[in-house]
């Protein structure tokens, strides 16, 4: 595995002193390259009470292109629609991520709204990344007797091109991991036996479900229903056991679509009797064509908490990919920075660099779940 580890290029955002925005952490933010070529960060920025804003900032690179700091440009999104604000004067627009979208021509942005039912996930679009125009909440249709609305969901991101739905028409595709009732980490570690315990498979679950392009007409609102899905991959490895859940946003590699995701697992380290959990990150790769068929998943976590920026902040022991740079601009297309969130407090890089080949260890599925 030791040519898919990541490395680190250092701590690129946190907190700025005198900030009220950002008191309580900047974290988890979404990246995308604009327009004139800048990669923008849209970092999660809270302020006292867990009150998240959507900001945006420009990152500053070195004369070796690595990203050394940021220049914060203002917010994106704030609360202010009904579903993003709740009845005790919280709420939140937390943990973006953003697509250039080439059937639509235009940014996408999926994000979690604070809902006063929960966490779920909102939709906006934009031309500039400066200006986002809402589209409302993400809806699903059952699946083999699964329902998805009405139940918590986040860490949502979208494919950038047309994918073939499992009709075989073109579609726009959305990965999501519903937080169904007893499958948050914090419930799954209290299982008598978390390493032997029964996974319920739908329901904890990353899945791939599509919107198709051929029914949206001119309506924009239509791209927030999702009527088709496939199960895409449950937590198998020891570092995911507790929870598996999304990471950067789909990007295409040499062996198909790229996503870094997390998994949580017990950290091990507690003294108090009450389980510390750890988040971790993954590679998985998609097949080209039809992404909802996996290629390869690291057996192995790539980035795992060691720092003490990822160790001590708001929630210790915390590495959360979010966003992803495919190094064209310095013609390495094989490059990939990685934008993470630090212990719920900061943002951190780090840099992945694709091997010519693919190790041959890589961790499926249960048969069962084949």
């Amino acid at each position: 595995m030791a040519n898919l580890r990541m490395r680190r290029l250092g701590m690129l955002m946190e907190p700025e002193p005198g900030n009220a925005m950002e008191v309580e952490g900047v974290l988890n933010p979404a990246g995308i390259r604009g327009p004139d070529g800048h990669y923008y960060l849209f970092p999660r920025m809270v302020a006292k009470g867990n009150y998240s804003r959507i900001g945006i900032a420009r990152v500053r690179f070195d004369q070796a292109g690595d990203p050394v700091g940021v220049e914060r440009l203002g917010v994106a999104l704030e609360p202010q629609a009904a579903y993003e604000l709740r009845p005790d004067g919280g709420g939140g627009c937390e943990d973006p991520r953003v697509t250039y979208c080439e059937a639509l021509k235009c940014y996408l942005m999926t994000y979690t709204a604070l809902s006063p039912s929960g966490p779920r996930i909102a939709l906006a679009m934009s031309d500039d990344l400066f200006h986002w125009r809402r589209l409302g909440l993400v809806s699903f249709c059952p699946s083999e007797g699964v329902e998805f609305d009405g139940v918590d969901n986040k860490d949502a991101s979208i494919f950038p091109v047309a994918i073939p739905d499992p009709e075989g028409k073109p579609a726009m595709a959305i990965l999501h991991r519903p937080l169904f009732r007893g499958t948050r980490p914090e419930e799954t570690v209290s299982a008598s036996d978390a390493a032997s315990r029964v996974l319920d498979l739908h329901r904890e679950s990353i899945w791939i479900s599509y919107c198709p392009l051929d029914d949206l007409g001119s309506e924009p609102y239509h791209l927030s229903r999702f009527t088709l899905h496939n199960r895409l991959a449950a937590p198998v490895a020891a570092w995911e056991r507790l929870k598996i859940g999304g990471g950067t946003p789909p990007m295409m590699s040499r062996h198909g679509w790229l996503i870094i995701y997390h998994g949580v697992q017990d950290s091990g380290e507690s003294t108090t009797g009450k389980p510390k959990l750890s988040y971790s990150a993954g590679v998985l790769i998609l097949t080209r064509k039809h992404p909802r068929h996996v290629r390869y998943r690291s057996p192995e976590a790539v980035l795992r908490p060691e720092l003490p920026e990822e160790r001590m902040g708001i929630v210790a022991n915390v590495v959360f990919p979010t966003a992803i740079d495919r190094r064209d601009d310095l013609g390495l297309p094989d490059r990939f920075d990685i934008y993470y969130g630090m212990a719920d407090d900061r943002i951190g890089v780090a840099r992945l660099d694709m091997p010519e080949t693919l190790p041959q260890e890589g961790l499926i599925d249960p048969p069962a779940l084949l």
